[in-house]
């Protein structure tokens, strides 16, 4: 396991992997790493001969008031975990590494306004351009590449990847499916704040949308009903406050007012400061109890 700091060392590293005729998976990721991670640095070992896995808490991507200071960060922790499943090597640089002006100057911004302004872009209108610019600045550090991102951050997927088609990066994204606790909950390094109590009903985004899933599958198909029966679902959690829970088509993130077998259930819940985030197809299935 070798830890690297700069880019031109991960750079010059990578290049030479390639130019031995080897293939690099790279796993983005902000640190604090859990099973839901490691899943995908076991997909990317297992489809690459090389892997490398980024830690970088991005300010770009947080608003004003948001959680930045206080993200959970442990590097050795990190670097074990990804040590354990397979990668070569953790790319944990520094903030004046990645912005070298400072993040107040960095001028360029990559966005896919499209797909970034609904659901989670509207509760944080900055977000999403945060993503795509440091998720283009990785890219060009790794080089050509498959980049492993879980199918929890739905919308993110949806964003990155039509960021690499539309600028061509030569980049194979490849989406990974979501890993949940035994009761359901979808992991998240953001877990770790909720109380006892929101814990416990945290559990009730998965549930809501295994309601929905089951509706579906019972012949609902009108987009509005399987709304309200994942919110209906959510107003059971009186810690919860529902953001959005809607049905969108799973490749465009366009609402849809029938679902079909290609349509995604979104929903996000806030517990106290804490935004949760799940999604499923229609079509399901979702892990874990149901509460």
């Amino acid at each position: 396991m070798q830890v690297l700091t700069r880019v031109a060392e991960v750079r010059s590293h990578l290049d030479a992997v390639r130019a031995a005729g080897r293939s690099v998976g790279v796993v983005p990721t902000m640190g604090a790493l859990h099973r839901g991670h490691a899943s995908l640095v076991d997909r990317a070992a297992a489809e690459c001969d090389e892997v490398v896995v980024t830690v970088f808490v991005n300010p770009l991507q947080f608003a004003a008031g948001e959680d930045l200071e206080a993200y959970p960060r442990d590097l050795d922790g990190d670097v074990s975990l990804a040590a354990d499943h397979g990668a070569a090597v953790v790319f944990a640089p520094t903030e004046d590494e990645m912005y070298p002006d400072g993040r107040g100057a960095v001028l360029t911004q990559v966005a896919v306004p499209a797909l970034s302004e609904r659901f989670e872009g509207a509760s944080r209108p900055t977000h999403f351009s945060g993503v795509c610019t440091v998720v283009a600045k990785l890219f060009n550090v790794v080089g050509p590449s498959r980049a492993y991102f879980g199918e929890k951050d739905f919308q993110q997927l949806a964003v990155v990847s039509r960021m690499v088609r539309d600028l061509s990066f030569p980049v194979d994204v490849v989406g990974c499916p979501t890993v949940r606790e035994p009761d359901g909950l979808a992991m998240s390094s953001r877990n770790v704040y909720l109380s006892a109590e929101e814990r416990r009903q945290s559990v009730v985004l998965s549930a809501a949308l295994a309601d929905a899933v089951e509706a579906f599958g019972a012949g609902v198909r009108e987009g509005a009903a399987l709304e309200q029966v994942m919110a209906d679902r959510v107003a059971t959690a009186p810690a919860g406050v529902l953001d959005y829970a809607v049905v969108v088509d799973a490749r465009t993130l366009e609402p849809r007012g029938r679902a079909d077998e290609h349509s995604r259930l979104l929903v996000a819940v806030a517990f106290g400061a804490t935004r949760l985030l799940d999604n499923a197809s229609v079509l399901g299935p979702i892990g874990g109890a149901r509460g």
